[in-house]
C-alpha cells in the first residue's frame, strides 16, 4: 500500500504517457468516466478535475478518447454504465461510485468482458474487481481528527458525529475516528447520516442541539456538512461547544484555520482531484512500458494554521 503526492503521481503518469505519445494507433482507446453529478461542494470539484484531465489528454494524445458521464444517483450511474457498454467498446472505466453497494454488480459486469478497472474514492464492496484504486486515507482521516479532540478535550466529553452516505469510504472514517475514541472516556452522543449534504446536516445539528443540553464537540466528517453544523449551532446561541470539525479541505474552511478559528482551527485534506490523478495513471496503463496496478492512498496530515496555506487553493471550485 503506497502513499504517494498527487503531484508525484501526475508525474509519473505523464511521463509514462509521454513515451509512447508519438505511436499513434489505428483506433482510438476509449477510456470511460463515470462520476456522480455534482450535488455538493465536493463532488463540484470532481467534475471540475475530471474536465480538466478530458480535455488535457485528449488534447496531447489524440488516439485516446475520453468519455466522460455524470449521474444524479446510483440507479442513474448503473444505468449510465449500461448506456456506456452498450454504445462503446471500454478498454477502461474510471469510476467513482455513487454509493458502494449498489454499483459493484454492474461494475463487476463490466470487468466480465475484459474492461480495466479504476476504482476512486468510494471503494467496491469487492475490491477483488478494481485493478487500480486511488482514494485518499479514510481511515487517517477520522483517526487524526479523533486523536486531535482527544488531546484537546483531555480524553474525556460529550460529543456528536455526523455521517456521510453508505459507502466504504465513510465506513473507513467512521472506523478511524471511533477506534481512537474508544480508547478514550469521550462518549459519543448520537451518529447519523446526513449524506455529505449540508442542508441536511444543518437539520441533524438542529435535533441534537433539541436533544442533547450540552455537547462539547461535534464531527461533521465533511466540509459540506460541516457548514450546516455551523449555522445551526450559530442559529441556537449554544456557546458550550468547542470545537466543530469537518474534513475534506474545502477552501472556506481551509480560511478558517488560516484565520486561526476557535471552534475550527484544523481540517483534513481529501482532495477531488484525485480523479486527474486516477484518469492519468488509467491513460498511462495503455500509453506507457509498464503496467498500472494497485492500490495508491493519498495522506491525510491534520491541516493546522502552520501549514495551511499548502493545501489553499483560492481558484479550485471547492
Amino acid at each position: 500500500m503506497n502513499t504517494i503526492t498527487r503531484t508525484a503521481l501526475l508525474s509519473v503518469s505523464l511521463a509514462a504517457l509521454g513515451a509512447t505519445g508519438a505511436m499513434a494507433q489505428e483506433d482510438k482507446t476509449v477510456i470511460a468516466v463515470s462520476i456522480p453529478a455534482a450535488t455538493h461542494g465536493w463532488t463540484g470539484g470532481v467534475v471540475y478535475h475530471a474536465e480538466q484531465a478530458e480535455q488535457e489528454i485528449e488534447a496531447a494524445f489524440p488516439d485516446i478518447d475520453i468519455v466522460l458521464k455524470t449521474s444524479p444517483s446510483a440507479t442513474a450511474q448503473v444505468s449510465a454504465l449500461e448506456d456506456l457498454t452498450a454504445s462503446q467498446d471500454i478498454a477502461a472505466l474510471v469510476i467513482l461510485p455513487f454509493t458502494s453497494e449498489e454499483l459493484t454488480g454492474p461494475v463487476e459486469q463490466v470487468k466480465a468482458g475484459g474492461t480495466f478497472i479504476t476504482v476512486v474514492d468510494r471503494g467496491l464492496t469487492d475490491p477483488a474487481i478494481q485493478d487500480l484504486y486511488v482514494a485518499g486515507n479514510n481511515i487517517a482521516v477520522g483517526a487524526n481528527t479523533a486523536e486531535y479532540l482527544a488531546e484537546q478535550l483531555g480524553g474525556e466529553g460529550e460529543i456528536v458525529v455526523l455521517r456521510g452516505i453508505p459507502t466504504v469510504i465513510d465506513d473507513e472514517r467512521i472506523q478511524g475516528f471511533t477506534e481512537v475514541i474508544d480508547g478514550t472516556n469521550i462518549k459519543i452522543l448520537d451518529i447519523q447520516y446526513a449524506n455529505w449534504n449540508q442542508d441536511e446536516a444543518f437539520t441533524l445539528m438542529q435535533d441534537y442541539l433539541a436533544k442533547y443540553p450540552h455537547i462539547d464537540a461535534v464531527w461533521a466528517n465533511d466540509d459540506d456538512m460541516l457548514l450546516g453544523v455551523l449555522e445551526a449551532i450559530e442559529q441556537s446561541g449554544r456557546t458550550e461547544i468547542r470545537y466543530a470539525l469537518g474534513g475534506n479541505g474545502m477552501k472556506d474552511v481551509i480560511e478558517m484555520v488560516m484565520a486561526n478559528d476557535p471552534v475550527t482551527p484544523v481540517s483534513t485534506p481529501y482532495p477531488p482531484s484525485m480523479i486527474k490523478t486516477a484518469i492519468y495513471m488509467t491513460a498511462a496503463q495503455f500509453h506507457g512500458q509498464a503496467p498500472v496496478r494497485g492500490t495508491v492512498l493519498l495522506d491525510a496530515p491534520l491541516i493546522t494554521p502552520e501549514n495551511a496555506e499548502q493545501f489553499y487553493f483560492p481558484d479550485s471550485p471547492f
